[in-house]
This record gives structure tokens, C-alpha cells and sequence, in this order.
């Protein structure tokens, strides 16, 4: 079994760039509780063999629409 490898650092931006959105997009404790969660894994910078479901979650954060109108201006 190989070492974990660290994340690139267009990896670690865009997760923060998902973690800002999150709350944006889920105002409240849900919003609050991806957006740490994907800090979290940003911060430990490793990309683990379990790391499926962040990179989705991640992608789902930034292609989900925004029913903000601020956001469309």
C-alpha cells in the first residue's frame, strides 16, 4: 500500500471555492455542516482512497444551480 498523496493546489482550491458555495446554496446548519466538511479534507490536503464521495459532493456544490438572484446579477 503506496503513501497518500498530497493534493495539488488547484485541487485545494477548488474545494475551497465548493466550501464557500455551500453555504451559500444550503443557508443554515446544512450549508454550514458540507462547507466544514469539505474544509476539513481541504485542510488535511491527502487525497485518500475513500475520497469518492468528496470529489462528488464537490462537483455537485459547484455545477448546482443557484436560485439566488444576487448570484445571476
Amino acid at each position: 500500500m503506496s503513501a497518500p498523496a498530497p493534493m495539488e493546489h488547484h485541487e485545494k482550491t477548488r474545494m475551497r471555492a465548493a466550501a464557500f458555495r455551500a453555504t451559500r446554496l444550503y443557508p443554515g446548519p446544512v450549508g454550514e455542516l458540507v462547507s466544514r466538511e469539505i474544509l476539513s479534507w481541504e485542510e488535511f490536503g491527502y487525497r485518500l482512497g475513500g475520497d469518492r464521495m468528496i470529489a462528488e459532493l464537490v462537483d455537485h456544490v459547484l455545477r448546482a444551480p443557484s436560485d439566488r438572484r444576487s448570484d445571476a446579477a
